[in-house]
């Protein structure tokens, strides 16, 4: 039996999980997206933040990482290459991160897969591949419903005072920051979209304030709009998600969903558990 090791790397951190038989053992690191890391930079982080702790273990046969940013062959090829030079005996295959979901969410049967986290995508899995796909635009010119996006309308409400004077409060209590600080860590600071979805957290510590739910159901609408109807799948199909804001946030999604006349499917906080069993087989 194989020893695998499955990575499941988003924006801002990836868990890893090594499996030999039935043992398993979880790690964590932090986000590893070529978007924003070269290929040096991604072994220095494995080699620094991982491999202390998979000392006492047996080597990886097997190394499936999915990832945010590996949709494009060159960016494959900067994770595969950063991953072989740390396990160069090992197997491994380089996915999209929405390919995990869809693994994660799905099995091996038909449905439509949606990331609600850092970022947000989706897809139409046909139980092998990846049939269709909404493009995804990223944090500035997309991200619908994501932590960035919802994170960035809280933001807005806070500069442009549209919050009311209970949650102006509220928002300077939590995060005690100015507009020149806002400004200069997404204009100029490294991972804009990482500080952007940190003020999603308001959110959901404020929720029943008209304002917040309308922000929530307002971020959603956007991502069903935008994605999720343009799948023919979307009416007859299940409608799974995974990620912290789609978790955090489910309650929305199944409203918005019996609202549509949709089928909400599963609601996964993280696809590991998901991805365990499916390479398990």
């Amino acid at each position: 039996m194989s020893v695998k090791l499955i990575a499941d790397s988003g924006s801002t951190k990836t868990e890893w999980c090594w499996m030999n038989g039935k043992e398993k053992k979880t790690f964590f690191t932090q986000g590893l997206s070529p978007y924003f890391l070269s290929s040096e930079q991604i072994e220095y982080i494995i080699e620094a933040e991982l491999m202390p702790k998979l000392k006492k273990y047996k080597q990886p046969d097997e190394v499936f990482f999915y990832g945010t940013g590996c949709s494009n062959l060159e960016n494959v090829k900067l994770v595969k290459k950063a991953i072989l030079q740390i396990f160069p005996r090992a197997g491994v295959t380089v996915n999209h991160d929405l390919m995990g979901a869809a693994r994660a969410l799905c099995g091996d049967q038909k449905g439509i897969a949606c990331i609600l986290g850092t970022g947000s995508n989706s897809c139409y899995f046909n139980g092998k591949k990846i049939m269709k796909n909404s493009p995804g635009l990223g944090f500035i010119l997309g991200d619908e419903g994501s932590g960035a996006y919802l994170g960035k309308k809280v933001i807005q409400y806070f500069m442009y005072n549209t919050f009311d004077a209970d949650l102006m409060d509220r928002f300077r209590a939590k995060f005690n920051t100015s507009a020149d600080e806002v400004l200069t860590a997404v204009y100029k600071k490294p991972l804009p979209n990482r500080y952007l979805a940190s003020y999603a957290i308001f959110l959901a510590e404020n929720r029943g304030h008209y304002m917040v739910e309308n922000i929530i159901e307002d971020g959603f609408n956007d991502f069903f709009f935008n994605h999720i109807y343009k799948y023919r799948e979307s009416w007859t199909m299940p409608i799974n998600f995974v990620g912290s804001v789609a978790y955090g946030f489910k309650d929305v999604l199944k409203d918005m969903c019996d609202g549509y006349e949709l089928q909400l499917g599963k609601v996964l906080k993280k696809p590991m558990d998901g991805l365990v069993k499916f390479h398990a087989k």
